[in-house]
């Protein structure tokens, strides 16, 4: 080209979750089956979606309204449903002005990154889900800035690494809260989410909240939502249905600004996300007239309730299968549907192995292994596909120099849940021993 056509930091945008993918479909290529543990999509699991919610969007489907324009902020029914749901939580008061539609949170997460100057840093947890790191490392044409979640204390976020690094880097304006987190499925006690306020405070900056696990808790636990606790500091809250309902094609989520005129900027940034919505129209009107109506029917709270409680069942065999395997740290998990698991670095070496008798894996393998400065999990996770057929992604794909991976606890069925982290745990104790 007579010119470059990429401006700098637009090489930053990565997605292992998908790209792992393209090794996988060569496998099954072959005529194997294929197990799948990279992404977080229910309907993939056999997540069967309940009837009475199918029958709400048939009958939405029969509107003529479901197929027109809705405001550019979204379905002002449904962004006034929302508010009330958010209010009846007793924090932080909003309207429905205060929430602003997206075809889901991946379009939503790139349009707040989009219009910060490069200058102005989000610093994020790592492990870092990486549409957040990617876009947010894009827009500053660098790469992300990250605070510390510890393994060894429950995948709680190391508080005084990210004092030190706020404190000494002035170009962080804000912190990103992923709670429930992914990858790690820690949920963040009240007082954690305490301490991201009074830093804000102290420092004068913007908290992000990414929520849309908010609903998916259990064995105990309950999520606090960033707005019970954020008093009256600036702060968007991102959420969306996609893992809730479960309906990840429906492609939406939206955005809830708190206190929006505590701050001027913060104030300017609103309205530049409102105004870049209204130049695109509107974002898909089906799922925004279906939220009231599903989240207000008289089943939606026990089917959420039965939901969660089976994720906590799954939680519990993962860690009867893999809580004890030596050289690895294996933490519980208390929401979302991911756990990372995090290998001993000191056991792991470039000669590892695990054993593949088919000729034509051993070659597809070989090809992929040809990057001698690959980080040390991804070749455990590539062995894993060419030996076990079980898809996983690396850990250093999230935005971290531990080495390990993400699995779901999305398998509905138990017998093949069992089986596949089975096969798993026997897989790391061969590998480490090999």
């Amino acid at each position: 080209m007579r010119q470059l056509l990429l401006r700098p930091g637009a090489e930053e945008l990565s997605y292992e979750i998908r790209g792992i993918v393209k090794k996988a479909r060569q496998i099954e290529a072959l005529g194997y089956p294929m197990t799948w543990e990279n992404i977080g999509d229910p309907i993939q699991k056999s997540n069967h979606v309940p009837e009475w919610m199918k029958a709400i969007i048939a009958d939405l489907l029969k509107e003529d309204k479901t197929y027109g324009y809705a405001d550019s902020k979204g379905v002002l029914e449904t962004r006034k449903f929302l508010a009330q749901v958010n209010n009846e939580k007793g924090g932080t008061q909003i309207t429905a002005e205060d929430i602003l539609f997206f075809n889901g949170l991946g379009d939503a997460i790139a349009k707040l990154y989009q219009f910060l100057i490069p200058t102005a840093r989000i610093i994020g947890p790592s492990p870092a889900y990486s549409t957040h790191s990617s876009a947010e490392a894009a827009h500053a044409n660098t790469a992300p800035i990250t605070y510390k979640l510890d393994p060894d204390n429950q995948w709680l976020p190391d508080m005084e690494d990210l004092y030190l690094k706020v404190k000494y880097n002035p170009s962080i304006v804000g912190i990103l809260i992923i709670n429930p987190d992914n990858p790690t499925g820690m949920v963040y006690p009240k007082e954690v989410l305490e301490g991201f306020v009074k830093l804000a405070e102290e420092f004068n900056l913007l908290l992000i909240a990414d929520e849309i696990y908010q609903n998916i808790t259990y064995n105990g636990i309950k999520a606090v939502a960033l707005a019970e606790v954020i008093g009256n500091r600036p702060a968007i809250s991102l959420k969306g249905i996609s893992k809730e309902f479960p309906w990840p094609g429906a492609r939406c989520g939206w955005m809830e600004f708190y206190n929006r005129e505590a701050s001027v900027e913060f104030s300017k940034l609103c309205q530049t996300l409102e105004n870049a919505k209204m130049i695109e129209v509107c974002s898909t009107i089906l799922p925004q007239l279906a939220i009231p109506r599903i989240m207000s029917h008289p089943q939606y709270h026990g089917y959420r309730e039965h939901a969660n409680a089976q994720i906590g069942k799954r939680s519990e065999l993962m860690s009867e299968i893999l809580g004890e395997i030596p050289g690895i740290k294996f933490n519980p998990t208390q929401g979302a549907f991911y756990n990372t698991i995090v290998f001993d670095e000191t056991l792991l070496h470039p000669n590892q192995s695990l054993p593949i008798e088919d000729s034509r894996l051993q070659s597809l393998l070989n090809s992929w292994l040809e990057d001698k400065n690959m980080p040390l999990d991804k070749r455990f996770v590539y062995y894993l596909l060419a030996a076990e057929r079980i898809c996983v992604v690396p850990i250093s794909s999230f935005c971290s120099d531990l080495r390990g991976f993400r699995v779901t606890l999305l398998e509905e069925n138990e017998e093949v849940f069992k089986n596949t982290f089975t096969r798993l745990g026997e897989a790391i104790k061969k590998y480490l021993n090999s």
